[in-house]
């Protein structure tokens, strides 16, 4: 498709029949951090909270009489699902959708609802090219129209009006625009727009690191398949881009960035403080570019002051993420370091280590004793960046601590620091209690320099949840002629605490 076609094709686009111009929103937060303006473009607020249906509408509102009495076939990962719904509906077409079992629930029951007796679900394969290649089965057996959710010229077409908006929207100095990159079409249509109209403005494609068909392609020179795809990004999670959108990116793209998960998270929670919006995965795919390309040109000593644009692709998230997606958002900003660290098991090992941290806020906390000589201990701390984590591993070291840096470990941070703790043998009159406390920069530090040295702390786990108030569980190992003394002690440390010694979960999962 040539480019004259492609923009005769946008200028002639229906897609305000349904979708509406959203706004081009300056960043402020972001925008002084950097010391650059950045704005984003909020395609979360279309109706269906995803540009997509820009491209379906535009697409299914072109076809002729016969196409439409046969209906449509569609397969995609949620939010093409929802603008070819929503199209079906207002159209009355009737379309089936292949969506992967893998979709959020979000997004299939917003598929069901916006398309209501027009829409058809069949739900297949694992990922958004199985799903494609059972709607092709259906096509033929049916003699469907295919409303293909990114090689397609009237979808690309339609989606290519978001870089006109933006253009017109921003007439001043501009640098660079950021777009999330899955098949392409989103892509391929803004950089084709925007290098034809303004050919000085930066277009640059931001992919999930584990869904990286397009960067893979055009650094190789031809489509390249992948053989798995990363499922966190969902909406960007495609093994293989379209020959159209390859050919209009290989032409107009000026650069693809790849950004891992911890960036993703970080990127979900600044739209959120700048929007109080909260963008699925593949939605802050882009404004992680923005943040990443600002990095890496401050580290090569590059100055500019040109505008920046992230295009905030969709925001149908689905709920249960929000945890994860909270707990690696400091990660991908460099503001928490997570280490294992090996401290002698005796009097006063603990005391070294809280003061070695110093009044740092502590993100977590997980130990329980397992050897007799030492001390293994899952730790996370609040930092303010890369220097910072390395000069604590270099005070650790200092005190003849063992430290392993976790920071950038995905099994550690997946699933290690879940799972510190167990049964132990050496956990001998192992008293449970929970305590709460004030939650402030260096609480836990103070915490547990209160704890009275004449006990051994067996078991111990803390984690920064965001609160106004810190929990803790912690095991202490006090005799039982000790007890009562050791009521006293806890009458006079100042914290609300509960005794769980005789919870049946503990005493069947922990209890030694």
């Amino acid at each position: 498709m040539s480019d004259e076609e492609l923009l005769r094709r946008m200028y002639a686009a229906r897609v305000y029949d349904v979708a509406r111009e959203t706004a081009l929103q300056p960043a402020p937060l972001l925008s002084t951090r950097y010391g650059r303006p950045v704005a984003l473009k909020r395609e979360d607020q279309q109706p269906v909270f995803s540009f997509k249906l820009r491209g379906a509408y535009n697409k299914m509102s072109r076809l002729d009489p016969p196409q439409r009495a046969c209906g449509v076939i569609a397969a995609s990962a949620g939010n093409h699902a929802q603008g070819v719904a929503l199209a079906a509906a207002k159209l009355g077409i009737h379309a089936v959708i292949v969506m992967p079992v893998t979709v959020p629930k979000v997004k299939l029951d917003a598929v069901r609802r916006i398309g209501g007796d027009s829409v058809e679900v069949v739900l297949c394969g694992n990922s958004y090219s199985e799903a494609q290649a059972e709607a092709l089965r259906l096509q033929y057996a049916h003699s469907y129209t295919v409303v293909h959710p990114f090689d397609d010229p009237d979808v690309i077409a339609g989606q290519a009006t978001i870089g006109l908006e933006i253009l017109r929207q921003h007439p001043g100095p501009l640098e660079a625009v950021f777009v999330p990159v899955g098949g392409g079409g989103l892509l391929a249509g803004v950089a084709a727009c925007i290098k034809s109209l303004r050919p000085e403005v930066k277009v640059i494609g931001v992919q999930a690191a584990d869904s990286d068909a397009m960067a893979r392609s055009l650094e190789t020179g031809e489509r390249v398949t992948l053989d798995e795809v990363g499922l966190f990004s969902d909406g960007t999670a495609v093994k293989q881009v379209g020959v159209r959108t390859y050919a209009l990116c290989k032409r107009h793209v000026d650069a693809m960035l790849r950004v891992d998960t911890d960036a993703i998270c970080a990127a979900i929670r600044d739209v959120f403080q700048e929007t109080r919006s909260v963008p699925e995965p593949a939605g802050a795919l882009a404004l992680a570019g923005l943040k990443q390309y600002l990095t890496e040109q401050k580290a090569a000593g590059e100055q500019s002051e040109g505008a920046l644009v992230a295009i905030v692709s969709g925001a149908n998230m689905n709920f249960d993420q929000l945890r994860f997606v909270a707990e690696r958002a400091e990660v991908g900003e460099q503001h928490e370091a997570v280490f294992a660290v090996t401290v002698p098991e005796q009097r006063g090992s603990f005391r070294r280590f809280c003061a070695t941290l110093g009044d740092r806020s502590i993100t977590e906390f997980n130990y329980r004793v397992g050897d007799a000589r030492l001390a293994h201990i899952f730790v996370g701390v609040q930092t303010t960046g890369r220097n910072e984590r390395e000069a604590l591993i270099a005070a650790f070291h200092a005190q003849d601590f063992g430290v392993l840096d976790l920071t950038d470990d995905e099994l550690a941070k997946l699933h290690l620091r879940h799972m510190v703790g167990g049964r132990s043998p050496l956990a001998q009159d192992e008293q449970l209690y929970r305590f709460e406390f004030p939650e402030r920069p260096g609480a836990l530090t103070r915490f547990l320099g209160h704890m009275h040295p004449d006990w051994n702390i067996s078991l111990f786990h803390y984690r920064n949840q965001g609160a106004d108030y810190g929990r803790i569980l912690v095991g202490i190992q006090v005799p039982p002629d000790e007890r009562e003394l050791f009521q006293r002690f806890l009458e006079t440390l100042g914290y609300p605490y509960r005794n769980e010694s005789d919870h049946s979960a503990y005493r069947l999962l922990l209890q030694g």
